[in-house]
């Protein structure tokens, strides 16, 4: 194991020792409220739980749509929930539960959305907002790889705004992290401070974004169902990266930064490198389909079988060139390509052979700054023309 780091560096701590087993509980540090399990309250309700038609929204509209924070809600205040956009019944009832996690849900799905968009700021489809209920579209209806990361990376965005909730004491029902001290960790560094709560996060986020999928009732071997297998797939993928990705931090004390205690705790990733290895699953996502027997299976079966931490797809991917209103393709008509790129952004591929406009524009950016003592610094406006190019 390699040397612990300031915050901000890198090192490892302790992981799972076996698939789909992770440590750690709900509780944090205070006492939780009194109430049924997740898992037994989830069990309880797929039976009564209707089947939901077409996804015309989704939980992701919370990213979009103003969700009230915590101190305005009321215990039991059944309305706030049930006018809350795009919750299917079973995360409505994890609302009335735990009303106060709603707006961090919100704010998770936000950061997993401006992720989409970083990631794929240079591709044909941009994670594009199209509506404040369904948010991507129809595009989310076809089982392709970008609905694959589309789905990782909003979990990912939930397991990472709860954590950090936990950790600034916005949740009653936990705290700080209670992970186990690294066994590796130098016996003379404290194992302490106040962590981000990734157990906590990761079971709570499961139980929520996949409150959606498993409340259906598909036929075995249907495509409905091997979609459903591919989401929940994908969602756990998403929240492995993030569980998988925390890390142990360490403060340095000691007289003039010398060093001689260190204090250490666990602490999120970046969510920057989150997004960047859900972008690699995304680059290597596996092909499937549904047996007869409800099971998924590869398409090719000479490729590794995916593991759970892995993107699936079972739907190849719509021609993003043109727009299409049936498969929900916004088209790549009037987006701007750089002429001298041969990669996805390059006009030859971003405008998929159409050709490209090109006009003028004028930038004005800060420059010629000096310090001032004391204490500021003074910038003139300088203009720039530059040459831009759109697609036809």
């Amino acid at each position: 194991m390699g040397a612990y780091r300031k915050v901000g560096e890198g090192a490892p701590f302790q992981k799972p020792t076996a698939p789909g087993v992770f440590p750690g509980h709900w509780g944090g540090p205070r006492p939780r409220p009194t109430m049924p399990s997740l898992l037994l309250l989830a069990a309880a309700l797929l039976s009564s739980w209707a089947q939901l038609p077409a996804e015309a929204s989704s939980w992701w509209s919370l990213a979009v749509n103003p969700v009230q924070r915590p101190e305005v809600f009321i215990i039991g205040a059944q309305p706030v929930c049930s006018q809350l956009p795009g919750l299917s019944p079973g995360q409505r009832k994890l609302c009335q539960l735990y009303q106060e996690h709603m707006a961090y849900i919100g704010e998770g799905a936000k950061t997993g959305i401006k992720e989409c968009q970083y990631q794929f700021r240079q591709r044909r489809w941009n994670c594009s907002i199209v509506d404040n209920m369904s948010v991507f579209g129809r595009v989310m209806q076809i089982g392709s790889r970008e609905t694959a990361f589309t789905y990782a990376v909003s979990a990912a965005g939930v397991v990472n705004a709860i954590s950090r909730a936990c950790r600034e004491g916005e949740l009653s029902t936990c705290g700080c992290s209670r992970t186990a001290r690294p066994k590796d960790l130098p016996r003379d560094w404290l194992w302490g401070g106040c962590g981000d709560n990734v157990e906590y996060g990761y079971r709570f986020a499961k139980e929520f974004v996949d409150a959606r999928e498993r409340e259906k009732n598909f036929a075995k071997g249907s495509e409905e169902q091997g979609r459903v297998l591919m989401n929940l797939q994908n969602n756990e993928a998403g929240r492995r990266a993030v569980y998988k990705m925390a890390d142990v931090a360490c403060k340095c004390h000691g007289v003039s930064g010398s060093c001689s205690l260190k204090t250490c705790w666990l602490q999120l990733a970046e969510f920057r490198k989150v997004g960047d290895q859900l972008k690699e699953k995304y680059d290597s996502a596996a092909a499937m389909r549904i047996t007869r027997k409800g099971k998924l299976e590869l398409v090719n079966s000479r490729f590794n079988q995916p593991t759970p931490e892995d993107l699936v797809y079972v739907d190849p991917s719509p021609d993003y060139c043109l727009r299409n209103e049936t498969t929900g393709s916004l088209g790549t008509q009037g987006r701007l390509c750089n002429k001298t790129s041969e990669g996805m952004d390059g006009c030859e591929l971003m405008c998929c052979g159409r050709g490209y406009d090109q006009f003028k524009s004028v930038q004005v950016e800060r420059c010629h700054c000096k310090f001032h003592w004391c204490c500021f610094v003074k910038c003139r406006k300088c203009t720039e023309i530059v040459d831009q190019y759109v697609c036809k």
